[in-house]
């Protein structure tokens, strides 16, 4: 057994990183200071013995008693709703929150995992996105705050490997959904299931053929998991190459949740990325990893979810 901190923890991710570990035999400790967590996505894992919880914002001071053997970086505003009401304390958990959560990885040498995002590539001008693609991001842009938080992160993580020997991991996570996901969250696929399910028009922005490829968050976790208990430091794409159209994508939440409501369209936001899709050659080869849900069946499982929070 393992004792693990994730932070985070209350979050859509963060919460079922905490479930799997717990079932896989670890003592976790989830840290969170609420700002976009819910701490009812933690309902599960307090029944557990092995589950201690933290309130904290992991921009100050962490202090953990006893041993650590892995420490897990999910704290992070990562919908659009959120980094844009919340740009500074974006930065701040980016850039304070990796550099508290490395030096504590260092004081209980512990294995250190990053969870970064396909949003270090910007708009990208390659598509798939190969890990060695260096990005098309605009530091001063109105997305900055979130791309900048998460490239500079990945470079403290390096850093750190470097001059302290730091056993690190470094997840570039891709779009993700599942239960558990804010229905103010801002994403595209709560919006589109709020509004399916309320009988309104599902809104698309720009001409809806901009692509994203949505990963089922059971594959998350096991891609998560298989990086966690590998021995690569350099980053790794997790996703799932199933690429979609903004359209495609509103047709398959329409016939899933058996709604009449149509598509309308309204002005893209600036400097939206145009494609998204992993190329998870390394994850493959490495982790031995590929998601297994489709698009489909992930929806499927995700509708009872979000009626339910309605």
């Amino acid at each position: 057994m393992s004792r693990i901190l994730v932070t985070g923890a209350a979050g859509f991710l963060g919460s079922f990183l905490c479930d799997r570990l717990l079932a896989d035999g670890h003592e976790v400790i989830g840290m969170d200071n609420r700002v976009s967590g819910q701490i009812e996505n933690l309902d599960d894992a307090f029944y557990h013995d092995q589950f201690s919880f933290y309130e904290h914002d992991v921009t100050e001071f962490i202090h953990i008693a006893g041993e650590l053997d892995a420490v897990l970086h999910l704290a992070s505003l990562a919908s659009p709703v959120f980094y844009r009401d919340h740009p500074i304390k974006t930065l701040k958990v980016g850039a304070l929150g990796t550099h508290k959560t490395l030096g504590l990885a260092k004081e209980k040498d512990a294995t250190y995992l990053f969870t970064s995002t396909s949003e270090v590539y910007g708009d990208p001008e390659v598509n798939p996105q190969p890990e060695s693609y260096r990005g098309n991001v605009d530091p001063y842009g109105p997305r900055s705050c979130y791309d900048e938080s998460k490239r500079y992160g990945e470079s403290l993580v390096r850093a750190y490997r470097d001059k302290h020997d730091l056993d690190v991991r470094v997840a570039r996570i891709f779009n993700t959904y599942g239960p558990r996901m804010r229905l103010d969250d801002g994403r595209v696929i709560p919006n589109f299931m709020k509004q399916a399910l309320t009988g309104k028009d599902l809104t698309v922005y720009g001409d809806g053929e901009q692509t994203r490829s949505f990963c089922y968050v059971s594959d998350m976790i096991d891609g998560l998991i298989a990086l966690l208990e590998s021995s690569v430091q350099e980053p790794v794409n997790i996703g799932n190459p199933d690429e979609r159209t903004i359209n495609g994508l509103a047709d398959v939440i329409l016939d899933v949740t058996e709604s009449d409501s149509e598509t309308t369209y309204e002005e893209l936001p600036p400097q939206d990325p145009q494609v998204r899709r992993p190329d998870i050659s390394k994850a493959r080869s490495e982790l031995n990893w590929e998601p297994e849900v489709t698009l489909r069946e992930g929806l499927e499982t995700s509708v009872e979810y979000f009626a339910q929070r309605l």
